[in-house]
């Protein structure tokens, strides 16, 4: 089975909208007196984000058809360019864009391996564009 690809002609999500934060990975346990105590209960742990991105109407078309059809409605994985790092400029320890020898920055390139996660995507009508605000599981 061949793992599908976030649609490159879908823009960056936006950046208010960002939030991210693991996932529950420990075990509570209650004492008589005193603090609880905790313990791992995985030895890896997914990360939740949400965040959204602005399409024109041909843009929700694309998005609606890779989630309906080609993630079967959330239901399959699928790699996602890490926008807080896929496409970035490589900096050197004084913060400068590192160039390549004809000039061009040097660009990051990282990906993830992703799921709809329970907020599934909700859309929003601003002026003639659609605001689609979802969530993902970002697995480890």
């Amino acid at each position: 089975m061949t793992v599908p690809t976030w649609p490159a002609s879908l823009p960056k999500p936006e950046r208010d909208s960002w939030s991210r934060s693991p996932l529950e990975a420990r075990i509570k346990r209650q004492t008589e007196s005193g603090p609880p105590g905790y313990r791992r209960r995985f030895s890896s742990v997914a990360k939740s984000v949400s965040l959204s991105i602005v399409v024109s109407r041909a843009g929700k078309a694309v998005f609606d058809q890779f989630y309906e059809e080609t993630t079967a409605f959330g239901g399959t994985p699928f790699y996602m360019p890490d926008p807080t790092t896929d496409g970035w400029a490589l900096l050197d320890g004084a913060g400068n864009p590192m160039l390549t020898e004809s000039g061009e920055p040097i660009l990051m390139s990282a990906q993830w391996l992703c799921l709809f996660a329970d907020d599934l995507p909700k859309e929003t009508i601003q002026g003639v564009e659609f605001r689609m605000a979802f969530s993902v599981l970002v697995m480890p």
